[in-house]
C-alpha cells in the first residue's frame, strides 16, 4: 500500500497487543493504521506498529504514543491473577493510558471487559441491564476499569466477553480428552465465545465507530447458546476418543450459573462464524 494511503487510514492503538489485542490489531491492517503497545514491542503480528511501553509504568508511555488517534482499544490482561495484579491492568493502566493520550478527541475508546462481572448463580438470563455486582475481588477491578472507561470523557464503549475459546485456548478441550472433566448434573451453565468472533466483534464495533454509527456503551459478547457444562462435555466424548474420567477430575464450573444474551450485539448487525460450541469445537476437533 502506498505510504499516502496509509497516511490516510485511520490511527487505532491497540493496548495489550497479546493473544486477544494481536487477533484484533491484525484483522484492523488492512484497513487502518495499527499501533501496538505491548511491553515486548517485537511480539506485536506483522502490519502492526510495535510500541514498546508499560502501562503500570506511566513514564515509559512518555513520547511513545501516536498523535490524532481515533480508536483506542484497551485489552490487557494481568501480570498476577490477584486484586493487585487486577487493578494495574484494569483501572491503572487505563488511567496512565488515558493520561498519556491527553487531549486527544477520539472518536471511540473501546475497554475490553468479562461477564466475570456478574455474580448471577441461579440460571437467570443476563444482559447489559443486568446487575454487575461481582463477588470476587477480580471482578470488582474489572468493574471499576468499566467505570474507568466510561468516566474518561471520551466516547467509551465496554465489551463483556464470556470464556473465549479456540485454537489458541485449547485447554478445556484437552481436559475433556484427558479425563480431566466429569462434571455432576445438572452442571451450571457455561458461555463462551470462539476467539475469532471475539476479535471480529471488536473489528466490527470499531468500524461502526469509525463511520460514526452510533454504538451502546455496552455490550455482552457471547455465543447464541448458554449450555450446561455437562451437556458440552457428553458432546465433546461423542466426538472425539477421550480417557475415562480420573478420580479427582473437575466437577463444576468456575463462574456460577448464568446465561448470556448476546440480543444487543446481534442487533448491532453482527454475525457469528461459530455460534455455538458445537460449532467452534466442531472446527478444532477437525484440524486437529
Amino acid at each position: 500500500m502506498a505510504i499516502a494511503d496509509r497516511n490516510s487510514m485511520p490511527r487505532i492503538l491497540v493496548a495489550g497487543c497479546g493473544k486477544l489485542g494481536g487477533t484484533i490489531a491484525s484483522m484492523l491492517t488492512e484497513s487502518a493504521q495499527v499501533y501496538g503497545l505491548r511491553r515486548n514491542p517485537a511480539k506485536v503480528p506483522e502490519g502492526v506498529t510495535g510500541i514498546g511501553a508499560d502501562l503500570t509504568r506511566p513514564e515509559t508511555l512518555t513520547g511513545m504514543l501516536p498523535d490524532n488517534l481515533e480508536t483506542v482499544i484497551y485489552c490487557l490482561t494481568p501480570s498476577s491473577y490477584d486484586e493487585q495484579g487486577y487493578r494495574d491492568a484494569y483501572v491503572n493502566g487505563l488511567a496512565n493510558l488515558l493520561d498519556g493520550i491527553g487531549d486527544q478527541p477520539l472518536k471511540r475508546l473501546f475497554f475490553i471487559s468479562s461477564t466475570s462481572v456478574y455474580a448471577q448463580n441461579d440460571d437467570s438470563l443476563v444482559d447489559e441491564a443486568s446487575t454487575a455486582a461481582p463477588s470476587r475481588v477480580t471482578g470488582q477491578q474489572i468493574l471499576a476499569g468499566e467505570q474507568t472507561a466510561l468516566d474518561s470523557g471520551h466516547p467509551a464503549t465496554v465489551i463483556r466477553f464470556s470464556g473465549i475459546y479456540g485454537p489458541s485456548r485449547s485447554r478445556f478441550l484437552e481436559e475433556v480428552i484427558a479425563g480431566r472433566m466429569n462434571p455432576t448434573k445438572p452442571a451450571p451453565f457455561s458461555n463462551r465465545i470462539h476467539e475469532e468472533d471475539a476479535a471480529a466483534a471488536v473489528a466490527f464495533l470499531n468500524q461502526k465507530a469509525l463511520s460514526g454509527k452510533p454504538l451502546d456503551t455496552c455490550y455482552v459478547a457471547s455465543d447464541c447458546e448458554p449450555v450446561r457444562l455437562d451437556e458440552v462435555v457428553d458432546w465433546v466424548r461423542q466426538q472425539v476418543p477421550c480417557a475415562e474420567p480420573v478420580a479427582d477430575a473437575r466437577k463444576g464450573g468456575r463462574a456460577g450459573s448464568k446465561r448470556c444474551s448476546n440480543q444487543r450485539l446481534l442487533q448491532s448487525g453482527f454475525t457469528f462464524r461459530y455460534p455455538d460450541f458445537r460449532a467452534g469445537y466442531r472446527d478444532m476437533i477437525d484440524k486437529g
